[in-house]
């Protein structure tokens, strides 16, 4: 008798989340971050038209929803969005699917109407444009959230001439200055319904109480260390929307304040220069603080660590936001390396025949 897999993609209808249907799926690979949007891949085997009809009721591109549960706990949740039917030459038939987090969703939803805050918190702003996006006939998809607010009033004007979309306005919201995380979170409540939550975090999201302490060697199997300075600046500055409304006159952007870290030229490093535009912000303080933050992010090397573990026990989605505990000794380490990250991503490799169950944590350094 076959063994049960603990994987079972569920394949809903993506407004009512009604099932459609639960079918096997090979080569399934899924990740999820916080600050991007997750994805999922696979193929569902066609073996005989039973399965051929089913599938063609459940994969509907654009229309479907996909859930993974993993021992009936809910690990993943997206939006179906490409099918692309492949035979070999020996006949077997597989219907190979792509889905996006249901972030995927806000991006694909336009703002067609002018909404304007006025000294109203930033948390607010978010849930007030997720609300806008499913207030509209056939947009909700059921996203929930919490009425948590971070403290932090803006001022914001969005014009409905720009046709942004809900996601890039998300984005652009909380990657300001004192901004914050957001991402929608997949979880089977305590009555057992499926959950879409959209998690705000200011400033950052965290999660899990208890801390995890991950070594290497040990149930670190192995693990990247990637430090990237082709996008380092230690000099900024970023441009806005034109100031000119004479169309007979020059149209200059307004530009925000120019920003140099004189600490890191005094230590030695080479000046490095850095821009980003913002072409509908037409305020001052509200381009400067996009600068500020851009600028932040960008004066360090990117530093991404990616250690692969074990999956199972305390290792599992929940872990996006927590921090764990990473020791590591090796020749690069010969002092043991001992410090505190908070897990931002994390890619699974569900198991399959002669593969084991892993899961790749992408870590962000303090």
């Amino acid at each position: 008798m076959p063994l049960v897999p603990p994987y079972r993609l569920l394949f809903c209808d993506l407004r009512s989340d009604q099932l459609l249907d639960a079918l096997p799926i090979q080569g399934v690979s899924l990740d999820d971050f916080i600050g991007k949007t997750g994805r999922l891949t696979g193929t569902v085997p066609i073996p005989n038209r039973a399965v051929a009809e089913r599938a063609r009721r459940a994969i509907v591109p654009g229309r479907t929803g996909i859930w993974v549960e993993r021992g009936g706990d809910i690990w993943w949740g997206g939006v179906l969005w490409t099918l692309a039917l492949a035979s070999d030459a020996r006949g077997f038939l597989g219907a190979q699917i792509q889905a996006g987090g249901w972030e995927s969703y806000l991006y694909r939803r336009l703002l067609f109407d002018t909404q304007i805050a006025e000294q109203v918190d930033q948390l607010d702003i978010a849930r007030g444009l997720v609300d806008y996006a499913q207030s509209a006939p056939g947009g909700d998809i059921g996203i929930t959230y919490d009425l948590d607010v971070s403290g932090v009033l803006r001022d914001r004007t969005y014009l409905r001439y720009d046709l942004h979309s809900i996601g890039d306005l998300l984005d652009d919201l909380a990657t300001v200055e004192d901004g914050f995380e957001w991402r929608i979170a997949s979880y089977r409540d305590a009555d057992g319904r499926r959950v879409k939550r959209l998690q705000l975090g200011h400033p950052v999201i965290r999660a899990g109480a208890s801390e995890i302490v991950l070594d290497h060697p040990g149930p670190v199997l192995s693990y990247t260390w990637p430090v990237d300075a082709t996008i380092k600046a230690n000099a900024w500055q970023s441009r806005g929307a034109s100031t000119n409304q004479n169309q007979a006159e020059n149209s200059y952007p307004l530009m925000s304040e120019l920003l140099v870290a004189d600490d890191d030229l005094t230590a030695g490093w080479p000046r490095l220069d850095g821009s980003s535009d913002y072409t509908t912000v037409e305020q001052q303080a509200t381009l400067d603080a996009h600068a500020r933050a851009d600028w932040n992010t960008a004066r360090g090397p990117v530093t991404l660590p990616e250690i692969e573990v074990a999956l199972g026990g305390a290792i599992s989605p929940a872990l996006l936001g927590a921090t764990i505990r990473l020791r590591i000794r090796d020749l690069w380490h010969p002092a043991t390396l001992d410090a505190r990250y908070r897990v931002v991503g994390m890619s699974i490799t569900p198991p399959e025949r002669g593969r084991s169950e892993t899961a790749r944590l992408y870590l962000e350094v303090p």
